[in-house]
C-alpha cells in the first residue's frame, strides 16, 4: 500500500519525511523514488533561500534531515545548504515548544550530525542542552505535554524516543524515561491501545511502539504493556482497514494518510526490532 501510493514524495508531513522514512527502514524505497525525493528537497531548499526551512517551525528541518537521511543524502549538504545549521540556536527551537528540542536532538542524532557553531547573539544549541531541555518540560506526573503540564500521550512517547539514546548513559535521562513509561503504561487502556486530545486513536499507539522500540523493549512481551491480553500493537492493528492502511479513529471506515504512515514505520520499527537492527531513528 506504501510503495504504491508514495512515488514522487513531496517535503511535508503527509506524502513526505514520514513515508520516505517508513519505507527506507523497511528496505522498500526505490532508489527512484529516493533520488526523487532528494530532488524535490533540493528544489524547495532553494526556494527557502535559507539554512531555516520556516521561521518558526525548527521541526521542518528536523523533519527533512531525518527524510534525506533515510533517503541515504547527507542533510549537512543539500544543494550546498547544511539543513544542520538551523537548528543551532536553543531559542529558535523552543519556539516550538516540547516539539523543537525533542525532533532537533533525534534528527541530529540520526546520522551523529556534527552541530555547527551558531551565530553571534544565539545561544549554541548541544545535544546536553538539548537533553536537559527535555528532561525541563517533563510534567509532574511523569509524561510529557506540548505546553503545560497535562500529559500527553504523543508528546510522552516522542520525548522518550529522543531520549532513549542517552537511557543508559545519562542517569537523569533513564530515571526520567522510567517515569515516563511508567505513565505511559498507567493510562493505556483496556484494549491495549491509547488516547491523546481525547480520542482513542492509532497514530498514539504507533509512537508508543516506536519510543519502546528505541528502548529496545517488546511491546508484543512486556507486562507493562499489556491490558487484559492485549498489547499496543494488537490495538494499532485493530486500525488497520481492508486492502491496506490504517484509519485515525475506530469509527471511521477508510484510510488516513497520517495514520497510515505512522502505522506503518511503527510497525517497521518492530520488524527491525525483532531483527536485532538498529531503531527507526538510528541511521548511523
Amino acid at each position: 500500500y506504501m510503495v504504491s501510493a508514495v512515488k514522487a514524495p513531496e517535503v511535508g508531513s503527509i506524502g513526505g519525511e514520514w513515508a520516505v522514512i517508513g519505507l527506507s527502514r523497511a528496505g522498500l524505497l526505490s532508489d527512484e523514488t529516493a533520488q526523487s525525493y532528494e530532488q524535490t528537497v533540493e528544489d524547495y531548499v532553494k526556494q527557502a533561500g535559507s539554512v531555516r526551512l520556516h521561521h518558526a517551525k525548527s521541526t521542518e528541518n528536523s523533519r527533512t534531515i531525518l527524510g534525506l537521511t533515510a533517503a541515504g543524502y547527507n542533510a549537512a549538504n543539500v544543494a550546498g545548504v547544511d539543513l544542520t545549521a538551523g537548528l543551532t540556536d536553543m531559542a529558535y527551537l523552543r519556539a516550538q515548544g516540547t516539539n523543537g528540542p525533542i525532533w532537533a536532538l533525534i534528527a541530529l542524532d540520526c546520522h551523529g550530525y556534527d552541530i555547527p557553531q551558531c551565530a553571534d547573539g544565539e545561544e549554541q544549541t548541544t545535544r546536553e542542552g538539548l537533553v536537559a531541555e527535555i528532561l525541563s518540560y517533563q510534567c509532574s506526573d511523569g509524561g510529557w505535554a506540548l505546553m503545560g503540564d497535562e500529559s500527553d500521550v504523543d508528546m510522552t512517547a516522542m520525548a522518550i524516543q529522543a531520549l532513549a539514546a542517552y537511557y543508559k548513559s545519562n542517569s537523569s535521562a533513564k530515571k526520567a524515561v522510567d517515569k515516563g513509561l511508567s505513565w505511559l503504561s498507567s493510562v493505556q487502556q483496556n484494549d491495549g491501545g491509547f488516547t491523546s486530545w481525547g480520542a482513542a486513536n492509532s497514530e498514539s499507539c504507533a509512537q508508543v511502539i516506536v519510543a519502546l522500540t528505541a528502548l529496545g523493549i517488546d511491546p508484543a512481551k512486556d507486562s507493562r504493556f499489556i491490558k487484559n491480553g492485549a498489547s499496543v500493537l494488537d490495538a494499532l492493528c485493530s486500525f488497520a482497514v481492508d486492502g491496506g492502511g490504517f484509519k485515525h479513529l475506530a469509527t471511521e471506515t477508510s484510510a488516513n494518510g497520517m495514520a497510515t504512515e505512522q502505522g506503518f514505520y511503527a510497525l517497521v520499527a518492530y520488524y527491525r526490532l525483532l531483527n536485532g537492527q538498529t531503531s527507526l531513528y538510528d541511521m548511523t
